[in-house]
């Protein structure tokens, strides 16, 4: 075909001069050039045209061809099928009854308004929807408005996912670096390798949470003060986030102080610090004078707080819901965060804070060595807290002195400095652990945050308390309860520490009571007693108490969660004073007095359950235990032999006869004229003619014939023989019992009677008793008249004296002088 083409195409190129004939030629000579130019332009357009009818020709061809390979007819005709919906059509369609009106009864005018008014209905969803967008953060902490804020800006959430996912990653790296190149350097004891690196890894940690923020400079120091989960190294590393947190810029701190008081600065204080004295997660603290005059603290919120926190919060509660979801837990995770955020939202109200600080001052006010910072209420405000300066040592610093130990250190402070550091520090925990007691038993608010952070020792003598964004309440059933659970770890009595657990909604419905107090058997089996107290620290205890919790998943309360928090750290800061320090025997003189004196009905169930048996017979060795612990206080022990102690040793037995008498004619001692009505008199008579009573006989021998040589100084009206001489028997810890209220009182003759009517039973226990009564009076007789008779050779004839005459010896004889 293209050859064709080309040989027309040349023939036509051909002139037409030689083609024509000679005469032709001549005649048309004489036509003009521009018509010979038209025609070889016609010529070449009508060449090109049939070309391109050529290449339509074939390239139709060629689509043809393809369509026919591929099949094109038959795909255009299925789209056209499934377009027009050919293959759903049914030739054999017969019209269907149409189903009637659901609302017969209303017209077709009433449907289209019932269909605008939902119409409307709908507009006015999305229009509220769209509010959502402009409606703020809560007050108080919601989970369900908090979710409903951060739907609406996915942003900031995946934003601070990706900050919060690469630190932990970047601090998984370092970790698994450390781990690389102590697998490379293996050297050295193992348990020294692994507290090595379990601190590595604190520390780790703990440079995570400060470039994390607030929040999880929060999480870390709760972390810190629980080292029966995450091991002492790692505890130690975390409890540096109270001390290490980076201070905002001043002018920030002014600025809030003005928006939330509503006049600049100069208004309220004459005077504030240049720098924060103290800087904490969510705020700072600065010194500052009033306008009146008084030292006051200024406690001022970090900017922008609300919101970090609750996004953090937010964020944790998606993470614990994935993990929920993964590992197919019954339980709701996301409750723990929600806790978590209820907690940390109060403690952005200053207000609140005040409020709790109120609170406590006034349940406490009874117990003068527990000292708590007044609130200045015109001061406070949300994010501005002002209260009363206390100058107090920080425990902190007094640990710092009594453990220096280099040179460096020792040279810094003087050995007085050390020796009153110790003191005050021991006092402190003295006091520390009396408060923990009183808030838990007596009072029922514990302070939340007991960290050595949040306590001053003061000049006074007083432990002072700081910090009160959250307190803990508790119920009056818990209270007896952890009274209790604390006798029976003294008396390892392991079966009742369970049921008081049980009492305290520890220890979950269904768990094996019998195979958790074999648990507790076994792990505390090698305990000693040293006078009666367990001579074991409290840590062991915590420890061993807390791992079995987690073996069978007991629920931990706040409140003793709380209360085992406090009392281990002050156990770790008294063993800086004292090595020898003993948690228990510093609190149990403290609980028994509250058991010997509170007459209501919980206690008298502890006690009853503790000095009595199952047939209510008296147990005569705990009942001395608790009159020597109740009678003994226990002071500061210093632990230093240079200093020699001007007191005399007291008489134990003395003290617990002395306490028991006074308890008897006391309006406290109810709780013990009721447990002698209830006890068996036969077992308390055969407590008291038994050689183990021998003892308490000769305090009574002595009471006895005190009472009698009273009588006949009285009966022979020579009553200053008394006031000069003394009376026969004297305690070193109690007051001088009136005697003469001891024989009236007529509560003690109705228990007497009691005892003796039920000791009638058995003659020869009375035959014994009544012995026992006629020696003990024969002998106090004889002592009261011996006394009588020598006060009166004093008095009236004078003192015999005589010169003593002194003895030289020499080598010619004796020599009298």
């Amino acid at each position: 075909m293209l050859g064709a083409a080309a040989a027309s195409a040349a023939v036509a190129s051909i002139p037409a001069s030689a083609l024509r004939s000679p005469a032709q030629s001549s005649s048309r000579r004489s036509i003009k050039p521009c018509r010979a130019v038209a025609g070889n332009l016609g010529h070449f357009v009508q060449t090109v045209k049939k070309d391109v009818d050529f290449i339509k020709k074939n390239i139709s061809a060629g689509v043809n061809w393809t369509s026919k390979v591929i099949g094109f007819p038959e795909i255009s005709k299925q789209v056209d099928e499934v377009v027009w919906l050919r293959n759903v059509e049914d030739p054999k369609y017969e019209s269907p009854d149409w189903p009637q009106p659901y609302y017969p009864e209303l017209s077709g005018t009433d449907l289209i308004m019932a269909d605008l008014k939902a119409l409307e209905a709908y507009v006015l969803y999305y229009y509220h929807l769209s509010k959502m967008w402009t409606k703020p953060l809560p007050e108080v902490y919601n989970a369900q408005e908090a979710d409903i804020y951060f739907k609406c800006r996915p942003h900031i959430v995946a934003l601070r996912l990706i900050e919060v996912f690469g630190s932990f990653a970047s601090a998984a790296l370092r970790i698994r670096l450390e781990g690389i190149k102590k697998s490379k350097n293996v050297s050295g004891s193992s348990e020294v390798d692994e507290s090595n690196s379990q601190y590595k890894f604190g520390m780790v940690l703990k440079e995570t949470m400060l470039n994390l923020g607030p929040t999880f400079i929060k999480v870390g120091q709760s972390l810190s003060t629980r080292p029966d989960i995450i091991g002492f190294p790692m505890s130690k590393a975390l409890s540096e986030l109270h001390d290490q947190i980076p201070p905002f810029p001043r002018d920030l701190a002014m600025k809030i102080i003005e928006e939330e008081l509503g006049s600049p600065v100069e208004t309220f204080f004459s005077h504030i610090s240049e720098e924060a004295i103290a800087a904490a997660s969510f705020g700072q603290v600065y010194k500052a004078k009033t306008v009146d005059g008084h030292d006051v603290a200024v406690k001022v919120q970090r900017p922008n707080l609300r919101r970090v926190v609750f996004r953090d919060i937010y964020i944790m509660r998606v993470g614990l819901d994935i993990l929920q979801q993964v590992a197919k837990r019954k339980s709701d995770l996301r409750l723990y965060a929600d806790e978590l955020g209820k907690g940390l939202v109060g403690e952005l109200d200053y207000t609140l804070e005040a409020a709790n600080a109120a609170e406590f001052m006034e349940a406490h006010s009874a117990f003068p060595f527990i000292r708590v910072p007044k609130v200045f209420q015109h001061l406070t405000q949300k994010r501005v807290l002002t209260m009363e300066w206390m100058s107090g040592e920080n425990p902190k610093e007094l640990l710092a002195i009594c453990s220096s130990n280099n040179l460096e250190q020792e040279s810094r402070y003087s050995e007085k400095q050390r020796i009153d550091a110790k003191r005050h520090l021991l006092d402190l925990v003295n006091k520390g652990v009396e408060a923990c007691l009183v808030q838990l038993i007596e009072t029922g608010l514990l302070h939340a945050d007991p960290h050595p952070g949040n306590m001053r020792y003061l000049p006074s003598g007083q432990i002072g308390f700081l910090d009160f964004g959250l307190i803990c309440r508790m119920e009056k059933k818990h209270k007896f309860a952890m009274l209790g659970s604390i006798i029976h770890i003294v008396n390892s009595d392991w079966a009742s520490l369970v049921g008081s657990l049980a009492e305290m909604d520890v220890v979950r419905p269904g768990t094996n009571l019998s195979r958790v107090t074999m648990e507790l058997e076994n792990a505390m089996d090698e305990v000693e007693l040293k006078d009666g107290i367990p001579d074991v620290r409290f840590s062991r205890v915590l420890g061993t108490v807390w791992s079995i919790a987690l073996k069978y998943h007991f629920r931990m309360p706040p409140y003793y969660t709380l209360l085992l928090r406090s009392l281990a750290s002050f156990e770790g800061l008294a063993m800086a004073g004292d090595p020898n320090f003993n948690t228990f025997e510093d609190s149990y003189p403290y609980v028994v007095r509250k058991l010997l004196t509170d007459n209501s009905p919980d206690t008298r169930k502890i006690l009853h359950a503790v000095v009595l048996n199952k047939r209510k017979e008296v147990q005569w060795k705990k009942v001395a235990f608790f009159l020597r612990v109740g009678a003994a206080s226990k002071g500061l022990q210093l632990a230093l032999k240079s200093e020699a102690s001007t007191e005399m040793p007291s008489d134990r037995v003395s003290d617990s006869v002395n306490l028991a008498l006074k308890l008897l004619l006391s309006k406290d001692g109810a709780v013990v004229r009721r447990l002698l009505m209830t006890a068996d008199g036969t077992s308390l008579i055969r407590g008291i003619v038994s050689k183990e009573a021998r003892p308490f006989r000769h305090q009574v021998c002595k009471i006895t014939a005190d009472m009698l040589y009273q009588s006949m100084c009285t009966a022979l009206g020579k009553t200053f023989i008394v006031a000069r001489y003394g009376a026969i028997y004297t305690s070193s810890s109690t007051s001088a019992i009136n005697y003469q209220s001891l024989v009236k009182n007529r509560r003690l003759k109705v228990i007497i009677l009691k005892i003796l009517e039920s000791g009638r039973k058995s003659p020869v226990l009375m035959a014994r008793l009544c012995w026992v009564s006629f020696v003990t009076l024969v002998t106090a007789s004889a002592l009261a008249c011996h006394r009588f008779l020598v006060s009166l050779s004093e008095t009236y004839l004078g003192r015999l004296s005589f010169n003593t005459k002194k003895l030289a010896v020499s080598r010619n004889g004796i020599r009298i002088r």
